[in-house]
């Protein structure tokens, strides 16, 4: 059985495709369930206008998308919707508020910018210990709240960073362990590994010393597509080639 709840739609600003396109590259690839979860919208206050998420204003029209296509694909394919979000605190009631309003199913921990998008860090370009720890340190809360499905890229600290070292270590090991008692998988990230090939850069996320660590403390894994382009359901080589490398490491693959 393969399964992919990363996936995204034009309305996130940086992906390509028709909502379709996306369901239909899954069929073709052999996945009997798939997810929807692009970029949650925030309401902003202040006027600040995200330019990697889709506008308050479409939410309603991508909740409509996503059930008509499984509607459309019902005893061909499983589809599911859900929203990838950051854990903003000041944020999180309304999102609750809107993910019962529109029947959101799941919500993926993407946590982007610490502490906030309009004038925090990006996480994935991270350069010292202590933004490591403040997104640490998010991640954990966000755990705690319960609200997520699983945690995308938790591992998205070292795309830039350098050497795996102590801090990224002390990091790794305080997500891992909460993700354990939390009974929250980890997801290991294939567009992370994309960027990381195409781009002809050294070890980014997912990392193997993350991974290797996640393996000796025995969380649970899945893997996450985060799909950008239906083209990249088609990549089933990296998929299997994922499934490969979290068993050698003992990692135990989630069951949904």
């Amino acid at each position: 059985m393969k399964y992919n709840f990363h996936t995204h739609t034009l309305r996130c600003l940086h992906a390509v495709g028709k909502d379709e396109d996306y369901v239909r590259a899954a069929i073709d690839a052999g996945f009997s369930e798939i997810g929807f979860s692009d970029h949650t919208p925030w309401p902003y206050t202040d006027g600040f206008v995200s330019s990697m998420r889709m506008r308050e204003s479409e939410l309603e029209s991508y909740v409509d998308s996503v059930c008509l296509l499984r509607e459309k694909y019902e005893g061909r394919i499983k589809i599911h919707l859900g929203l990838e979000c950051e854990y903003f605190r000041e944020y999180i009631p309304w999102l609750c508020a809107m993910s019962e309003k529109y029947g959101i199913e799941y919500l993926l921990l993407g946590h982007h910018f610490s502490p906030d998008e309009e004038h925090g860090v990006y996480n994935g370009r991270i350069k010292t210990p202590q933004e490591i720890e403040n997104y640490t340190n998010d991640v954990l809360d966000a755990l705690d709240s319960g609200l997520f499905f699983y945690v995308a890229h938790p591992d998205i600290f070292m795309r830039t960073y350098g050497d795996f070292d102590f801090s990224c270590e002390k990091a790794s090991r305080r997500i891992i362990q909460k993700a354990i008692e939390t009974n929250t998988p980890l997801e290991y990230n294939l567009l992370g590994l994309t960027h990381c090939i195409e781009d002809k850069m050294k070890e980014g996320y997912p990392h193997s010393c993350f991974w290797r660590i996640a393996g000796e403390m025995g969380a649970k894994a899945v893997i996450g597509i985060d799909a950008h382009d239906p083209k990249a359901y088609l990549e089933t080589e990296k998929f299997y080639k994922a499934k490969e490398t979290l068993e050698k490491l003992g990692l135990e693959l989630a069951e949904f």
